[in-house]
């Protein structure tokens, strides 16, 4: 397979999934999530993939307000690429997730291509219940098994009609194989214009495993369906992290690291920072013959908008 010339390496800072008892390292304050996020920029992240939280709890909140605090921090400390997440709740509407791409136009934003079961509920047996830092961690997590994370074809319309206007790229998050059909249906009707960027989730419960075999699959099915118009990403969950991205900037793709992904910087060790875990696999890909985009190559990749049009 031929190899990209650079390799973007994205970083999802704190995501919405793990909770504050899970590692101290998250990031859920204002000011940790923008020197979080810009370390991470600075060790070598081309791209910031960002959620926001609740600064006094550390829940997941699709808020603006909650963005507005730290997005121009990062914006005037680093020029990496800023992708809000469009996902951000299993609970709320569409119209909810988007408001925050909505409000502040970024280069970048995500969208899931599917409807799915998507569970983290064994993560609470891990924890006893004085564990926890916050009231609401325990039944966010134990209840996540009875969530089904809602994005028919109409939300997905919805998403890209209401944003089309901000000529925001997306990051086109598959997690099974019927996502990328999904994604080729929806391209085919216009919602969505070549090149595409595709990240491959693996891992996540509900979703395809993080098996090689799997990556070869996907992938092998994404040219079919896409020949040449589309760019893409793998993101592997837990311990499927580093080892798939490493395979994935083998192969010609690109690579998505972070706390949001996986709290860990190896088997049974706790990363420390999100710029550690992009530290680590700037270093393995680096040694195997990559070189690493910069935030200006990565938006010539992707073709992207320019961060002079963000709206923060």
């Amino acid at each position: 397979m031929a190899r990209q010339k650079k390799t973007i390496i994205t970083c999802a800072v704190t995501g919405a999934i793990h909770t504050p008892t899970m590692s101290d390292a998250l990031p859920y304050s204002y000011d940790d999530i923008a020197q979080q996020a810009v370390d991470a920029a600075e060790a070598g992240a081309s791209i910031l993939h960002l959620h926001a939280r609740n600064p006094e709890t550390g829940a997941p909140s699709v808020d603006p307000k909650d963005f507005a605090p730290f997005l121009p921090r990062i914006k005037q400390a680093t020029d990496a690429v800023v992708n809000l997440s469009t996902g951000g709740s299993l609970t709320l509407s569409i119209q909810d997730r988007i408001t925050p791409a909505k409000t502040f136009s970024p280069e970048m934003c995500s969208m899931n291509m599917g409807s799915m079961n998507f569970s983290f509920h064994p993560l609470a047996k891990r924890y006893g219940d004085d564990d926890w830092k916050f009231d609401w961690e325990k039944d966010y997590v134990a209840n996540s098994d009875q969530n089904i994370f809602r994005n028919t074809f109409r939300d997905i319309q919805e998403a890209a009609e209401t944003l089309a206007p901000h000529d925001i790229k997306f990051e086109h998050e598959c997690y099974d194989v019927g996502h990328l059909y999904n994604l080729k249906f929806c391209m085919d009707i216009g919602l969505f214009k070549a090149p595409i960027f595709i990240q491959f989730i693996f891992g996540i419960l509900g979703g395809i495993g993080p098996e090689i075999d799997n990556l070869v699959f996907m992938k092998r099915t994404a040219d079919r369906l896409f020949g040449d118009d589309y760019r893409w990403s793998v993101l592997g969950a837990g311990g499927a992290q580093m080892g798939l991205a490493t395979s994935a900037s083998q192969m010609g793709g690109h690579l998505r690291v972070g706390l949001e992904d996986s709290l860990f910087i190896s088997r049974g060790k706790l990363a420390e920072s999100n710029a550690a875990q992009v530290q680590k696999i700037r270093r393995i890909v680096e040694d195997l013959g990559c070189d690493v985009a910069t935030p200006d190559e990565a938006r010539e990749i992707l073709a992207l908008k320019g961060a002079d049009r963000v709206n923060f």
